[in-house]
């Protein structure tokens, strides 16, 4: 036997040595997917089956490829590493197929063609909207951007769009003509061009498609759940003439639908390729028994999967802890705390096994986190994004705040002069930097000066002269009005609520979260009395983190963000019916089916202990609202759950038996159950309940007080009602 085969499992043995055919490797959480693949691809070169550039392997980023070749080489002999093994993402592998034929089209494009990155992409969509006469309030560029990469991934044109009368349509349909017109002209592509021209190529000309049929004998896959349809279709038209094409992925772990990927192309991995032969790799590594227990007790849930349960020779472990804050600011004051006391208590291990991660469905529930961690000293690191207070839409605000202070303050004044944008053009902007300097006067001054002076175009004057007369009608709130009512200001009276209510997208629709975050801030500094400038100062310093990045202790991620990593200790916060899942899902069986995978993605990427948190009240647009606790929760065997109470901060400690309904543990208010303090005898709904209005669609319940109900809707806001005469139909919990 191979020593390759040494220290694999039965199933493993079978997936590396199983080299004709299509192949579908079912490869749960922590089941040693990427030690497959290695171990796969050194087989087929120790056994004289392929020389390396005859092997093709895929996956989805650059680091986790180059991590793969390195294991290779090491598996490898020199003897049998002769020769190029390819081993990219799909994109790399596309740019390597263009570069050789993308002229073959004729035409414009050539091949040393520019690949345009999204900065580029928005402005170029920018440009062409100007060209065209389109305002840019009604149809936003990035919206535009959006939309146009979206009809490219489902194979639509210019030329092929549906007709239609509707005006967003008709300017998607030029706008997008326009586009692509500017692109071939400029000899560039975009993102999507490189997956799409490739399909195309090898689709139209039979000679290339023969000649890398011929070259890859042996194709490897990874987190084939992850494709989306110009993949899938690469995948195929590349494996025409042989069908050696090992796939390797989970059902379970598919959680980028928003990305186009397309969960059936491994479900029906087995209709596309009628010869497939499928092995499950079920055992995991990783987790403890208990762990495993939960996760697969919630994902059973789901219908669209491939039935299996993980299976572990590790130890049962400690229970999962459940704890439930009074708000979420003590949710991030006892997760920090009781990582630090965890973290104390296994001092003696190397500081790898040492490691916790705090995962959260949205990138706004950072801040209370990253301020735990500053308030309690704990040096941390945050992946997946901007620090809170560095994100754009947060400092955009900052700044019209730091400018109510300080007008002259010239950083503010650029950053926030034309955001959102209000026809202060770059040559207006010139004018005002050369007027500031020639004179040795602020920016701010030097509006006030032009502005007096009349030195400008007409329309340039009316655009500064609305600039300042907003910022002065906001400076006379300073003082007298609370710190949240002034943020509300800004978002509301510079334009900025509306500009991404514009938008439309999922990007914006982050950034409107992260902004209810900062008012969410601005609330809980109003609790403290803070002035404007303490709130600012405050805020500055939790921007700055360099120093801790280096010596960080707690890893604070996205679930997004952690697919694919692994951590000792984990804490899934904020789990709360509307937040995780997310209200967008609670809907659509497709979606929370991805909301569970997501939370199953969570769970298994705890390898000794795992918290799950959330709060009995959050801020939801500045109101602190009563939530229920996730779904999931209800789906986790009790037997596996352990409460913990911030009076046992570093211990595990179970309530009396009469605080849980006499039970050693059941988990604190169960979805579907009325949480303490809700209204809902005189209205009829309480907070969670989700409800359909003829007009705004559907909706949650975010307050209930005086008779009134704050409904939350998607892309609309949160209008108010009054109970008795509300025109709602309550919707009943699936």
């Amino acid at each position: 036997m191979s020593k390759l085969l040494e220290g694999l499992n039965a199933e493993q043995r079978t997936a590396v040595t199983t080299t004709e055919g299509p192949l579908l490797v079912i490869a749960g959480a922590g089941s040693g997917k990427t030690r497959v693949i290695v171990h796969r691809i050194a087989y087929l070169l120790e056994q004289g089956l392929a020389r390396p550039e005859q092997i093709l392997a895929v996956t989805f980023t650059n680091k986790a490829a180059l991590e793969m070749k390195e294991r290779v080489h090491h598996l490898v002999p020199p003897s049998r590493r002769r020769g190029e093994l390819l081993l990219s993402t799909f994109h790399s592998l596309c740019v390597r197929i263009l570069r050789r034929h993308l002229d073959r089209f004729g035409g414009a494009y050539t091949r040393d063609f520019t690949i345009y990155d999204t900065d580029d992409q928005g402005r170029l969509v920018k440009a062409c909207l100007k060209e065209l006469g389109l305002d840019e309030k009604q149809y936003p560029p990035r919206a535009m951007q959006s939309r146009i990469s979206a009809a490219k991934n489902r194979g639509e044109t210019p030329e092929t769009l549906p007709p239609s009368s509707d005006p967003m349509r008709d300017a998607l349909s030029r706008t997008f003509r326009l586009y692509e017109a500017r692109l071939a002209a400029a000899n560039a592509l975009d993102f999507d061009d490189l997956l799409l021209l490739t399909v195309r190529l090898l689709h139209r000309f039979e000679d290339i498609a023969a000649d890398y049929n011929d070259r890859f004998r042996y194709i490897l896959i990874d987190e084939y759940q992850d494709t989306n349809p110009p993949q899938f279709n690469l995948v195929r038209l590349l494996t025409q003439q042989r069908q050696n094409l090992c796939v390797v992925g989970d059902p379970d772990q598919s959680i980028y639908k928003f990305r186009a990927a397309d969960i059936r192309n491994i479900l029906d991995f087995e209709q596309h390729y009628p010869k497939a032969k499928t092995i499950i790799l079920a055992q995991n590594y990783r987790s403890t028994k208990t762990i495993l227990d939960a996760a697969n007790a919630v994902i059973q849930h789901n219908r669209a999967r491939r039935k299996k349960d993980l299976i572990t020779h590790n130890p049962a472990g400690e229970p999962i802890c459940v704890f439930v804050a009074a708000n979420a600011e003590e949710e991030a004051d006892f997760v920090v705390k009781e990582i630090t006391a965890w973290q104390r208590r296994h001092a003696h291990l190397p500081s790898p096994e040492t490691r916790a991660a705090v995962l959260y469905r949205i990138n706004a529930q950072s801040r209370l986190f990253e301020e735990a961690c500053r308030r309690q000293g704990v040096p941390y690191v945050l992946i997946g994004g901007f620090s809170f207070y560095e994100r754009a839409e947060i400092k955009d605000v900052l700044a019209y705040l730091r400018l109510l202070l300080n007008p002259h303050d010239d950083a503010a004044f650029d950053r926030i002069v034309n955001v959102p944008p209000r026809g202060i053009g770059k040559a207006t902007l010139d004018i005002l930097s050369a007027h500031a300097i020639n004179n040795g006067v602020s920016r701010w001054t030097a509006t006030l000066q032009l502005l007096e002076a009349g030195r400008l175009a007409a329309r340039a004057l009316t655009a500064l002269n609305s600039f300042v007369q907003l910022i002065e009608s906001l400076q006379a709130l300073v003082g007298d009005t609370k710190l949240a009512g002034l943020v509300q200001a800004v978002i509301m009276r510079s334009g900025y609520d509306e500009m991404l209510r514009q938008e439309g997208t999922r990007e914006a629709e982050s950034r409107k979260q992260n902004l209810n975050e900062l008012l969410a801030a601005a609330a809980e500094a109003d609790e403290r009395q803070e002035s404007l400038r303490e709130f600012l100062d405050r805020a500055a310093l939790v921007a700055d983190t360099d120093n801790l990045v280096d010596d960080a202790r707690i890893t604070l991620l996205t679930i997004h963000s952690a697919k694919g990593l692994e951590f000792p200790l984990v804490v899934v916060a904020g789990l709360e019916e509307g937040l995780f899942p997310h209200m967008r899902a609670a809907y659509n069986d497709d979606d929370l089916e991805e909301e569970r995978r997501l939370f199953y993605v969570a769970m298994t990427r705890a390898k000794q202990q795992l918290y799950l948190t959330y709060a009995e009240r959050r801020r939801v647009y500045g109101e602190e609202v009563l939530a229920d606790p996730s779904r999931f929760l209800e789906e986790i065997p009790e037997a596996l759950l352990m409460d913990v109470r911030q009076q046992g901060v570093g211990k595990l400690t179970p309530p009396p038996a009469a605080e849980v309904n006499g039970q050693h543990w059941s988990h604190p208010q169960p979805a579907g159950t009325k949480p303490v303090g809700t209204a809902t005898a005189a209205t009829g709904f309480r907070v969670g309940d989700r409800v359909a209005h003829a007009t705004y669609g559907v909706g949650q319940v975010v307050r209930v007080a005086d008779g009134k109900l704050d409904i939350a809707f998607l892309g609309k806001g949160v209008k108010r009602f009054v109970a008795g005469a509300a025109p709602l139909k309550k919707i009943a919990r699936e």
